[in-house]
């Protein structure tokens, strides 16, 4: 067998090597914000189509397609569509014509990019898992604007497969497409990062000091999921569990006051529990007067922040005695939702460039 240097000889001219030419957009990084998605208007076919891409995902709905397709399609897709988008017109971005998910991770991405702005070749994009601008479209921008190297940043703290594993397959199934693929990273879940942890506990400390009560108790609420996925090894619960805990520790409250809740529940199989609606009622009832909820798992405010929260659950409260309701709004785009993202994004680019 010959030895490699028959093939690649070191000692021949410069110019009897190959005149290889490389397009000036190359050797740039991307960095890719996503999130779930939101429905691109508020009327009956627009909601379809999203309740259709989202339902249809076999991670959100684990259940054989012969028997889901049919009540997705006959019943779900039939009725549902109307009713979500008059929740969504609640939040609706009217001045945008978009929902608030998409305003604010836009917004997150435009100041990551400008927080960014030192590291050299590095390109800031964002996208949805459903919906639009699509996952694939933007890893495809990205790679048009000469990135070789991606990270996804997933921007859910928990890991569940409902969520991160989606948004990754969808990215993934975009690189199975691509003949030359970009070397690709994924942000882990950063439940447990202490720079969030911190962002949240001061995000509460100043809403606590804008409100006119003393809450009795704090809820943290996160996102429900059917108690089987927990069962099949998914790591969300307990990820939930540890963010309330630390957060809980670094507000310095007592456990008698502290409450971990699931919310969103959807169908007839039992989901994580205590469930956020029935333990509010039931605390108004007993006689709770002054509550506060924070909810830690969601990067952005949406629709099951700011209609579920917000609106049913404030109304759930009043209407069986409680008094004093408040809500402390996601990180967001703010401040502290940025040194959250910035924090995860140089860390995870070590390697790449030098943060």
């Amino acid at each position: 067998m010959s030895d490699v240097t028959d093939f690649y000889p070191s000692d021949l001219p410069d110019a009897s090597l190959p005149n290889i030419r490389l397009d000036r957009n190359h050797g740039k990084i991307g960095v890719l914000l996503l999130n779930l998605g939101t429905p691109d208007g508020t009327g009956y076919w627009a909601m379809r189509r999203y309740l259709h891409e989202f339902l249809s995902d076999g991670r959100v709905i684990e259940e054989p397609r012969w028997k889901w397709w049919p009540i997705l399609n006959l019943m779900i897709l039939t009725t549902r569509p109307s009713a979500k988008g008059r929740d969504y017109e609640k939040i609706w971005n009217k001045e945008l014509d978009e929902g608030p998910l998409k305003t604010i991770t836009r917004s997150q991405a435009e100041q990551l990019s400008q927080r960014l702005s030192s590291l050299p070749n590095v390109i800031v994009d964002w996208g949805m898992r459903y919906a639009n601008p699509s996952t694939e479209s933007r890893l495809k921008w990205l790679q048009s604007q000469g990135c070789e190297r991606i990270l996804l940043l997933p921007l859910y703290p928990q890991y569940a497969a409902a969520t991160t594993a989606t948004a990754c397959d969808s990215a993934f199934r975009t690189l199975m497409k691509m003949r030359n693929q970009p070397s690709v990273r994924v942000a882990p879940a950063y439940y447990d990062n202490a720079v969030y942890i911190e962002a949240l506990a001061k995000s509460m400390e100043e809403h606590l000091g804008k409100i006119d009560f003393v809450p009795e108790k704090i809820i943290a609420t996160f996102h429900g999921m059917p108690e089987k996925c927990r069962e099949l090894g998914d790591p969300y619960h307990s990820q939930c569990e540890v963010t309330s805990r630390l957060l809980r520790e670094r507000m310095g409250w007592e456990e008698d006051r502290w409450l971990t809740v699931y919310q969103s529940r959807f169908g007839s199989d039992p989901w994580l529990q205590p469930y956020l609606d029935e333990t509010i009622i039931r605390l108004a009832k007993e006689g709770l007067k002054k509550v506060v909820l924070i909810a830690p798992g969601f990067s952005a405010d949406c629709l099951e922040t700011l209609e579920e929260l917000e609106g049913e659950n404030r109304e759930y409260f009043e209407e069986n005695g409680g008094e004093k309701f408040a809500y402390v709004p996601a990180l967001n785009d703010s401040t502290l939702g940025l040194d959250v993202i910035e924090d995860i994004v140089r860390n995870e680019l070590k390697g790449w460039v030098s943060t």
